[in-house]
C-alpha cells in the first residue's frame, strides 16, 4: 500500500506542477499522513505548502477556524466540519487547494450514524466552494487510515486535472 500511496503523490506532483499550483493539508483521523506522503516525493516542496493536523476539537477552531457552533450541531466527523476544515486550511496558507479529512478509524469511537471506518473528506481551491465526500472504510485502524490517504490524494489530483 506504501508504494501506491507514494505512486498516488508523485501523480499529485505532476498534476500540481502543471497547474502551478500548491496544497495544503488538513488533517484529523490521519494525523499527518497525508502530509508525509506528500512529502515522501522528492521535490515537493515547489508544490506542498503546509499541513495542519488537528486530531483535538480545540485544535480545528484554534488553527483552522471551525466554528464551535459546527462542532456542537454536527460534530468533529461531519461534512460541515470537513468543509470548514478545507476553507481554514486555504485562509491559513498560501495554497491554491487544500484537502480535509475528519473520521473514526477505531477500534472505538463510533456514534450511532458514524460506525468506525466513516470518513468525509473534502477538498477546495481558493475560488470554489469545497466539495465534500462521506466515506466507509473497512478494516483495522491502519487500513481505515491508509484508505483515506489515498482517497484524499485522489480527489487532489481530480482538482487539479
Amino acid at each position: 500500500m506504501h508504494t501506491d500511496l507514494i505512486a498516488l503523490a508523485q501523480a499529485l506532483g505532476k498534476a500540481a506542477l502543471k497547474q502551478n499550483a500548491t496544497v495544503a493539508t488538513a488533517e484529523s483521523c490521519t494525523a499527518g499522513g497525508i502530509a508525509f506522503m506528500i512529502t515522501e516525493v522528492a521535490g515537493s516542496s515547489d508544490w506542498f505548502d503546509r499541513g495542519f493536523v488537528t486530531y483535538s476539537n480545540r485544535s480545528k477552531v484554534e488553527l483552522l477556524g471551525v466554528k464551535e457552533a459546527t462542532l456542537t450541531a454536527h460534530g468533529a466527523v461531519s461534512e460541515e466540519t470537513a468543509a470548514e476544515m478545507v476553507l481554514g486550511a486555504l485562509a491559513h496558507s498560501q495554497a491554491d487547494a487544500a484537502v480535509a479529512v475528519t473520521g473514526i478509524a477505531g477500534p472505538g469511537g463510533a456514534v450511532p450514524g458514524k460506525p468506525v471506518g466513516t470518513v468525509f473528506i473534502g477538498w477546495g481551491r481558493r475560488a470554489d466552494a469545497p466539495q465534500v465526500k462521506r466515506f466507509q472504510f473497512e478494516g483495522n485502524r491502519q487500513a481505515v487510515r491508509a484508505q483515506t490517504v489515498a482517497e484524499a490524494l485522489k480527489g487532489l489530483i481530480s482538482l487539479l486535472s
